[in-house]
């Protein structure tokens, strides 16, 4: 078999087999095929695309590259949510703990940030002590005796998904919903869950941006995972102006804890509402979704979800007297407030350009070399439907740049946001909802 006739056979619009494709991942992931010849079959696959079959096979290749992880020691059904990106998405800071308290297994395997703000990991640790590296047999003992823990991915977790997204990042192949789906689906699929439910993010926020190109990625990856035995569910949510309020690390932690108090942002809280509803109708431990999310609602008012947020981060060997008094968390030294210059209601605010401005106030990481400051990000106060007076605060920036960064930071905010006179109507959040029995919309 030579990669020659790979190329030339997708070129020519052919089907790849499972054996050519098994090769393929098996030859480029050792080091054996060339990045020119990896590229120019991605190319291929670009153009001429990969029907259901081959995306599947291509999938299961990556998900076999490295380690899969076997966490049949861990009691119940353990149920993954994976977002595919955005700005200010704080969900699994909210969901871990809230889904815990319900009694359901939450063994996450998360990662960390490159670009506006850090990952969940980067997050977790704005909590001083906590611990994110634990042992196989920590990881499995916390979730049986306390239903919860959240730790770094492996390095061998898919590794030839990470060698082809660098690929396809530099080569113009990154917007191809095969490549896509088997990127993201190889990962979760190796993380060991029991069945998914995925957050699919469209808007200028994320890198989905039109409500078709989700629900063709959407119907793809839930049937990726239910072929591969895997219960699978996506809901497809609104990304056209960050999630919540905080956009930065330590924010976003006093944002998760203020929601686990039922003091959250009304868009955070029904996207962990409806994330979390599914999870526990695919754990077993509802008969409907909207038992569960009466049972979610009822753990948030009860008390119990934060208390399980404190278990969590003391199992986890983090200082609990941080989550009781937020004051503790990094704090920066410049808080700075945007004030809008006109009347009128927001109308518009470009996603991920609002996340470019977190970043450069300090709150992500430009490369993945970049030092991240966890006290650093943006608070949102206007959102989209929101009237504004002149000289009402907008936003307050978090930073320990200077003046001239804030001033530039300031500039390009504005340029981001659209104030109109007439009064707009609030986004809709939960746009759709896919199962292998078809797509619902809202």
């Amino acid at each position: 078999m030579r990669m020659y006739d790979l190329i030339i056979k997708k070129r020519n619009g052919e089907e790849l087999s499972t054996e050519e494709i098994n090769y393929f991942i098996e030859k480029y992931t050792s080091g054996d095929v060339e990045d020119y010849q990896a590229s120019a079959l991605l190319m291929a696959i670009f153009f001429k695309k990969m029907n259901m079959r081959e995306t599947v096979d291509l999938t299961k290749a990556m998900m076999h590259s490295g380690d899969v992880i076997d966490l049949t020691a861990i009691e119940g059904i353990k149920v993954d949510k994976h977002s595919t990106g955005g700005v200010g998405d704080t969900t699994t800071l909210v969901l871990a703990p809230l889904i815990a308290s319900c009694g359901v297994p939450v063994a996450k395997m998360s990662g960390r940030g490159l670009g506006h703000t850090g990952g969940t990991l980067d997050k977790l640790e704005s909590i001083k002590d906590f611990r994110i590296g634990l042992s196989i047999d920590e990881f499995t003992n916390n979730v049986n005796n306390n239903k919860i823990a959240v730790v770094g991915q492996t390095k061998n977790i898919a590794p030839a998904d990470k060698k082809l997204y660098a690929l396809r990042d530099v080569t113009g192949t990154v917007d191809n919903i095969s490549l896509i789906a088997s990127s993201i689906m190889s990962k979760k699929l190796a993380s060991g869950a029991d069945a998914i439910v995925l957050d699919v993010k469209v808007g200028s926020g994320a890198f989905i941006h039109d409500i078709e190109g989700a629900k063709e990625l959407s119907k793809t990856m839930v049937e990726i995972g239910s072929l591969m035995g895997r219960n699978t569910i996506a809901l497809i949510t609104d990304m056209d102006q960050p999630l919540g309020y905080a956009i930065g690390n330590s924010l976003e932690v006093i944002e998760a804890i203020d929601t686990l108090n039922n003091k959250g942002p009304k868009d955070l809280t029904e996207l962990c509402l409806n994330l979390g509803g599914k999870m526990l109708l695919l754990a077993g431990r509802v008969k409907t979704f909207e038992e569960g999310e009466k049972l979610l609602i009822e753990k948030i008012e009860s008390g119990e979800a934060f208390e399980k947020f404190k278990e969590f981060v003391s199992i986890q060997g983090g200082d609990v007297s941080v989550i009781e008094n937020i004051d503790l968390l990094p704090k920066s030294k410049n808080i700075y407030e945007v004030k809008s210059d006109v009347d009128g209601y927001i109308e518009k605010m470009i996603a991920d350009e609002i996340g470019i401005c977190a970043m450069m106030l300090g709150a992500g990481r430009e490369t993945k070399e970049s030092d991240i400051d966890l006290s650093a990000g943006i608070l949102i106060r206007k959102k989209v439907g929101d009237e504004v007076k002149k000289g009402d605060i907008i936003a307050v920036f978090h930073t320990n740049k200077d003046e001239e960064v804030i001033k530039t930071v300031e500039n390009r905010f504005f340029k981001n946001i659209t104030i109109s006179k007439n009064k707009v109507s609030e986004k809709k959040l939960i746009k759709a909802v896919v199962t292998m029995d078809g797509i619902d919309e809202f």
